[in-house]
């Protein structure tokens, strides 16, 4: 297993030479910021007699609480840059809340949420210098109502933190345990009860990576070898089993990317080249059904496959995979998506093309206090190039939204997931950052 510069990837490497892979990616969060301040300073000369609507300044001494159980339409936004991560309400764009995180959190905080418990959860690590010094790592744990610290459970100073900040902690389903996946540089897995709030022990899971819930007090990971291995903890939370799958992928020919999207006790994958891989975790040894292609052939001829940071989201109740997809050539995994193809897993087939939208007027509108729907902002549309999407994740109501995410413009676009129609934009949702996360609904 090769840790990529953004996160874990799952074999080796292939295509381009990584240098420039690195200098290309490295230059593209400037090309965007250089375009959005070449925009914002178009509409703003045009733009310059617009009248600026009055703001009416906050009262003092409110305090917000939130309802007990999420709503079906919200998303959590973590940032990296801001450290912090702001909870949205797609229905209304409104922003409900904030969790601050640490510089230790490359990706930003990732919030975890457990109904039961009436608890959201963060894992911070913490350096006595700000960015050096003794480190020492917590599971801070929150009220989900009124966002105030509850508690605080202090874990071994060995939790990852990577790049895109995906699957890097879970709340497992019985809400009795929380798993942190560490490296340090060897991978283990710390397990928190979240009843006694304790640490209870570290589970060795050399080779593998991530944790994703799969039913009960049980959790999977990926493994270099091309396997996958599950592991159940007795009612302390200590390894009572952990048995491995017959090996499924070929890490080198076609790794899978680490970032899957669950449907009950099976988690779906996709591999470099395009191929959908189920692993189904309800048995003692895990199983990988036969994979298939997202891709015709035609399609790979005009050089179609999936990427970004957070690229696939997946909708139970539909049985749809929402994947993002652009043309490049290999290496270009996390090149952000032009496009989101949707399909039926149960059909194996694509039956809907989404288009991505375009976000640059959004994170820039506000910036140049240009009214909403006015003529400035009718020409930041008209000039603004669309950027693509690094990142997506769908709510799992009767009628689910879809969340999209450029990694490094502050504005997230709302799609109605069944007919694909934009229903909003949600400007100054920060600044940078890979990941969305949806609580699960009542």
């Amino acid at each position: 297993m090769l840790l990529a510069a953004d996160g874990f990837r799952l074999g080796g490497d292939r295509g381009r030479d990584r240098a420039s892979r690195r200098l290309s990616a490295a230059r593209a969060p400037l090309r965007h910021r250089a375009l959005a301040g070449a925009l914002a300073l178009a509409a703003a000369l045009v733009g310059a007699g617009a009248a600026r609507a009055d703001v009416e300044p906050d009262e003092h001494g409110q305090v917000a609480v939130l309802p007990a159980q999420p709503g079906s339409h919200w998303v959590w936004v973590p940032d990296r840059v801001l450290r912090h991560a702001q909870l949205f309400d797609g229905d209304t764009g409104t922003m409900l809340g904030t969790l601050d995180g640490t510089a230790g959190n490359l990706s930003g905080p990732a919030p975890l949420f457990s109904p039961k418990r009436g608890e959201i959860y963060v894992v911070d690590p913490v350096y006595a210098r700000g960015h050096r010094g003794e480190r020492k790592d917590y599971v801070v744990i929150y009220d989900a109502v009124t966002l105030a610290v509850r508690g605080e459970v202090e874990i071994p100073p060995r939790s990852a933190s990577i790049g895109h900040g995906y699957q890097l902690a879970a709340v497992l389903d019985d809400e009795r345990f929380l798993v942190v996946f560490n490296q340090d540089p060897a991978n283990s897995v710390s397990v928190v009860d979240l009843e006694t709030r304790r640490f209870v022990e570290e589970i060795v899971i050399g080779g593998c990576a991530l944790v994703y819930p799969t039913g009960g007090s049980q959790f999977g990971t990926l493994c270099g070898n091309g396997t996958a291995i599950e592991v159940e903890l007795d009612a302390s939370g200590h390894k009572q089993r952990a048995t491995r799958s017959e090996t499924f992928f070929d890490t080198v020919r076609d790794p899978l990317t680490e970032k899957g999207v669950r449907d009950g006790a099976r988690w779906l994958f996709a591999s470099f080249e395009g191929r959908l891989q189920a692993v189904d975790f309800s048995a003692e040894q895990p199983v990988a059904a036969p994979a298939w292609p997202l891709f015709t052939d035609a399609e790979r001829g005009a050089r179609w496959r999936i990427g970004g940071m957070q690229h696939l989201a997946f909708h139970r109740g539909t049985q749809r995979l929402y994947a993002l997809v652009h043309q490049g050539g290999p290496g270009s995994h996390k090149d952000p998506g032009s496009a989101i193809w949707v399909y039926d897993v149960a059909r194996r087939q694509r039956v809907q093309d989404i288009a991505v939208p375009g976000l640059l007027p959004a994170f820039a509108r506000p910036i140049l206090e240009l009214p909403r729907g006015g003529w400035g902002e009718w020409l930041l549309r008209q000039v603004s190039p669309n950027p693509g999407a690094h990142s997506i994740a769908v709510t799992q109501d009767a009628h689910p939204l879809l969340f999209v995410r450029h990694g490094e413009i502050g504005a997230l676009g709302v799609v109605d997931a069944l007919s694909g129609a934009l229903v909003r934009e949600i400007d100054e949702i920060g600044i940078s950052g890979p990941t969305l996360l949806v609580p699960p609904g009542p």
